[in-house]
């Protein structure tokens, strides 16, 4: 996308700082929902470096949800197998991801190749006039009042300044983020001592030697090896205690460490740099009108490789909630359940690749020993094999507390929705069925029951999604319009999954937020109480649109 300078005394809904990934998945979601946008990228040109690496079927959800699914999973690829082996090479521990479905639609596992993805996000950004990317502009500080941000931007080349005033402000500038400085945010957790060399290059088929992902868990130099999208492929290997960054960054080292898996004389390597890994947590992730998103707010071991997908998360629960403060039709009070339900997530699973990291990281060989004869041994029951192998250990996605009836979990209250495939009519073949949904709350039931009249505000988006069984001929589905401000589509269940959903539940229908999570299950006679619980959890509606209705809404950066 072209850079455009910004004019002196600019004004828009939401500037948002850092165009990586999360950045910009944040802007093409605002931009989705008609939210005017600026983006803020220091760097001048593209960023260049392989450094995330991996993403999940949540995340390829929420590439979804922006509308570039097909433009992000082309350049992807699944891994079929994930193995634990050690110093020996013998496999210990087998995730068996070709066989894994979670239900959201998408293979469990994906990785990509980073400057194509930020490529792929930056384009997309073009669909939208009413979103602006500057690049080679710098956050240099910010004020606040009740009223909103003023965001004061520099050039790095040239010193010029410029204001920019915002409603809200999203920092997605990184682990060294501009933004949590500048509301000074402090954070808390460790950082890990033990430095690593990540090696990603380019290698030819034919040059590979080991062909799937692998956890290398010898005690001596753990390591992870896997194949990457279009023909990369990436390494990473702790460093021995004395061993430094000069040394392990020549290119002789490198082709000795990267021997066993590739062939040296014909990866082409694109980056190495030697980092250590942080578990670090924003003490809040909002000051005011100010909000942290991806590493700004948090950082996590790198084990599961989560790191880029909660950012991806943070950025599809908040990106909605804003849309619906600024046009009026939630409380701003709605944007305190952001950090409510996103924070004990993240920790759970910075926790989870903690408790991973301690597997792959042993360190001696008596400890290695054990480790690997005893998850050998619980392997050979079969539901602690399945638990392995279909990476059922992963935190689910789901919500304590925060917007959704009650205001906390209740069975699958405050979890992702499946996403299976459904028949449209006038549309060829099967389709996800997120592609139907819209891009507001939603709710979806049975064919024969009636939705309940959810509140009629102003722009909140609402749609009556009626499910016909399997093998419903598309001929028979009829073509209507709802009323009772949402409109009605009709879809025919392809696999079963959604009446055997709300069979299983014991509901006549389903209310789900525009992220997909449940807000709440609806049974026989529950259709008023759906909607005053809807109408409860959005708020009372803003005399004006994103006018803050307390003192914590509107409060200053200290």
């Amino acid at each position: 996308m072209e850079s455009v300078q910004p004019p002196a005394h600019q004004e828009v809904e939401v500037a948002v700082i850092g165009c990586g990934p999360v950045g910009a998945l944040t802007a093409n979601l605002l931009g989705a929902r008609g939210v005017s946008t600026l983006v803020v990228e220091r760097s001048a040109t593209p960023h260049g470096q392989p450094r995330a690496f991996s993403c999940d079927d949540e995340a390829l959800r929420v590439y979804q949800q922006a509308g570039l699914l097909d433009e992000v999973r082309d350049s992807t690829i699944a891994p079929p197998l994930v193995e634990y082996v050690n110093g020996a090479g013998r496999v210990f521990a087998r995730m068996k991801l070709s066989e894994t479905d979670f239900g959201y639609g998408h293979a469990p596992l994906r990785f990509f190749d980073q400057p194509r993805l930020e490529g792929t996000l930056r384009a997309g950004l073009d669909r939208f006039p009413h979103v602006r990317l500057a690049l080679g502009t710098e956050l240099v500080g910010l004020t606040q009042d009740e009223d909103g941000v003023t965001v004061l931007l520099s050039d790095p080349a040239t010193g010029q300044r410029r204001a920019v005033r915002a409603r809200y402000v999203l920092g997605c500038d990184g682990a060294r983020s501009a933004t949590r400085a500048a509301v000074r945010i402090p954070l808390s957790g460790a950082s890990y001592a033990e430095p690593w060399l990540a090696v990603s290059g380019d290698v030819p088929s034919g040059a590979v030697r080991v062909p799937d992902t692998t956890f290398v868990c010898d005690w001596r130099r753990p390591a992870f090896v896997s194949p990457g999208a279009a023909g990369s492929y990436r390494m990473e290997f702790m460093l021995r205690p004395g061993e430094t960054e000069d040394e392990m960054q020549r290119p002789e080292t490198i082709a000795a460490l990267v021997s066993p898996y590739v062939d040296p004389d014909r990866f082409a390597v694109t980056r190495a740099v030697v980092y250590t890994f942080h578990h670090l947590v924003a003490q809040r992730w909002r000051e005011g009108r100010v909000f942290l998103l991806g590493d700004a707010a948090h950082q996590m071991p790198p084990f599961m490789g989560q790191g880029l997908c909660s950012g991806l998360r943070d950025a599809a629960n908040l990106s909605w909630k804003l849309s619906l403060v600024l046009s009026g039709a939630a409380d701003p009070a709605v944007l305190d359940t952001y950090e409510t339900e996103r924070r004990p997530h993240t920790v759970e699973m910075a926790r989870t690749s903690v408790r991973l990291g301690h597997v792959f990281l042993a360190r001696n060989r008596v400890t290695a020993a054990l480790r690997d004869t005893a998850l050998r041994a619980v392997q050979t029951i079969p539901r602690v094999r399945r638990f392995v192998e279909r990476f059922e250990f992963k935190p689910v996605p789901a919500y304590r507390r925060g917007l959704m009836a009650g205001g906390r979990r209740d069975g699958v209250v405050g979890t992702m929705f499946p996403q299976p495939r459904v028949l449209v009519p006038g549309a060829p073949g099967e389709r996800l069925l997120d592609e139907v949904l819209g891009d507001g709350f939603v709710v979806l039931g049975a064919v024969g029951v009636d939705g309940p009249s959810l509140p009629s505000r102003q722009g909140l988006p609402v749609r009556f999604v009626a499910v016909h069984p399997s093998g419903t001929p598309l001929t028979a589905l009829p073509d209507e319009s709802g009323d009772g401000g949402y409109d009605r589509v009709d879809v025919v269940d392809a696999e079963g999954v959604l009446g055997g959903w709300l069979r299983r539940h014991g509901a006549e229908l389903v209310v789900l937020r525009p992220d997909r999570f449940v807000f709440s299950l609806v049974r026989a006679g529950g259709a008023e109480r759906a909607a005053r619980d809807l109408s409860a959890a959005l708020g009372a509606l803003s005399d004006a649109p994103g006018e803050p209705k307390s003192p914590e809404a509107a409060a200053p950066a200290r």
